[in-house]
């Protein structure tokens, strides 16, 4: 075991010493990868050590930049130091999470970090927060304590009875809602044909006039989802006005803030989600903007009692204690599970409020300067208003020649961004979200997309 664990260690060091400089897109193609792996599955097995040498040679081409500080992909994050060094004494102590019995230290150090959350994102200290996956199961265990409410408040139990027969739920969100607020209502039963389809302005946010007409045609039980963070542009639905229109028709509302929440934890960008604290339950990813190692998001729920109801389930033969011990698989999904919630306790408490509000503040300043630079170039512009970590570009006014360049940085690998398409527009989507990001970073970056951009679009005479 030592020797391993050694070797593992030599192995990931060099991965992450070398990040900054490698390429940021893999190198490796599928045919490669499996050519290297898909070894015969011998009866005697292969040697441990042999097997993670392999792995790790395997990682250098086939994995992608994504901890480093040049990777503006998907609002992925990477790890801080403390989270990852937190994440392996996770997984070197390998405890179910489940219950409190079958691991004391990961329920405690999950109810402690849960509490600092609230504080830090000053939403009701009274609420409920629960680790699980990611922004789509984050999504789904608020929305599941929503049909809860909502259909108890009609007189009906549907964790008892199912869906048959129950109530119709009015299911109101934004027309740019991220895919995940779909996929959760898909997985509770309430199909995504029904959704009502809320207008948007040019920024992508929900309209607060559009949404009172909505709900004014309405009558029964409602869950409206709002958004903290497009996903495209970073900006933020009115929350406090969708929120006073909520109480007054008796409506259940959720906030997706999957990385637009954390604009909470800074006093200079708290502004944007002003409001998001009178909803009922919020989603948001420790794995995006807190920099915690895959995978980590968390779901919040105003009243503990919904969400409990929602998600606990009981056996004979479990410890459940019932008391002020906390049995995890009472407010999350799955009941098997690991302490992912460690990780956020190191980091939380090594950073402190300042650090994480620097974090964001950072990456957002950051994105500002990258907006900049390339809206200064000729024949490139920048779709959207740059409030958060998020910058929209397009070059040279055509859909062929912005795939082209997303598609030439990703090749080019001093950085790595994505692409999308904005109200019918291809666009490059630049997303600034990782801790390490400097300065440097942003400019070589900018540099690198003009110079792919000009090999393809030069300059006329």
């Amino acid at each position: 075991m030592s020797s391993l664990l050694s070797l593992a260690h030599k192995h990931a060091a060099s991965h992450l010493a070398t990040c900054a400089t490698r390429p940021v897109g893999a190198t490796a193609s599928r045919d490669g990868l499996l050519a290297e792996l898909r070894v015969p599955l011998v009866g005697h097995g292969d040697d441990p050590a042999r097997v993670i040498d392999a792995l790790a040679a395997a990682a250098t081409r086939g994995t992608t930049g994504s901890t480093g500080p040049r990777y503006f992909g998907f609002v992925i994050g990477g790890s801080q130091p403390v989270a990852l060094a937190a994440d392996w004494l996770t997984a070197a102590w390998d405890q179910n999470a489940g219950i409190y019995a079958a691991s004391p230290l990961a329920s405690v150090v999950e109810e402690v970090a849960a509490d600092w959350l609230l504080d830090l994102l000053d939403l009701p200290r009274t609420a409920r927060a629960a680790f699980v996956t990611g922004g789509q199961m984050a999504n789904f265990t608020c929305l599941a304590a929503a049909r809860h409410a909502v259909l108890q408040d009609a007189g009906w139990d549907v964790e008892a009875d199912g869906l048959n027969g129950a109530p119709r739920v009015n299911l109101v969100a934004s027309a740019e809602s991220h895919v995940t607020i779909d996929v959760a209502l898909r997985y509770l039963g309430f199909g995504t044909r029904g959704i009502t389809r809320v207008a948007t302005d040019d920024e992508g946010r929900l309209r607060a006039d559009e949404l009172a007409a909505v709900l004014g045609g309405l009558s029964g039980p409602t869950i409206i989802c709002a958004q903290a963070g497009n996903v495209n542009t970073g900006s933020f639905d009115p929350l406090a006005d969708v929120a006073g229109l909520a109480r007054r028709h008796g409506a259940w509302l959720h906030v997706d803030g999957a990385f637009g929440l954390w604009a909470r934890a800074s006093r200079r960008h708290r502004w944007l989600a002003a409001g998001a604290e009178l909803a009922d339950s919020w989603a948001t990813d420790a794995h995006k903007w807190l920099n915690v190692p895959y995978d980590c998001g968390v779901a919040i729920v105003r009243r503990p009692d919904d969400l409990r109801a929602a998600m606990t389930s009981q056996a004979a033969y479990l410890i459940q204690t019932g008391g002020s011990e906390r049995d995890a698989v009472d407010w999350t999904p799955e009941f098997s599970r690991r302490a992912r919630g460690i990780p956020v306790y190191a980091t939380l408490r090594a950073l402190g409020r300042d650090g994480i509000a620097d974090l964001v503040e950072r990456c957002c300043a950051l994105a500002s300067t990258m907006a900049g630079l390339l809206a200064a170039a000729p024949g490139v512009r920048v779709l959207n208003d740059v409030v958060l970590n998020q910058v929209l570009v397009r070059f040279g006014d055509d859909d062929e020649i912005t795939r082209a360049v997303v598609t030439g940085v990703q090749q080019e690998g001093t950085c790595w961004l994505s692409g999308t398409n904005w109200h019918g527009l291809a666009a490059m989507r630049i997303s600034v979200s990782n801790w390490s990001t400097t300065d440097d970073d942003a400019r070589r970056s900018v540099a690198a997309i003009l110079r792919v951009f000009r090999s393809l679009a030069p300059p006329p005479d």
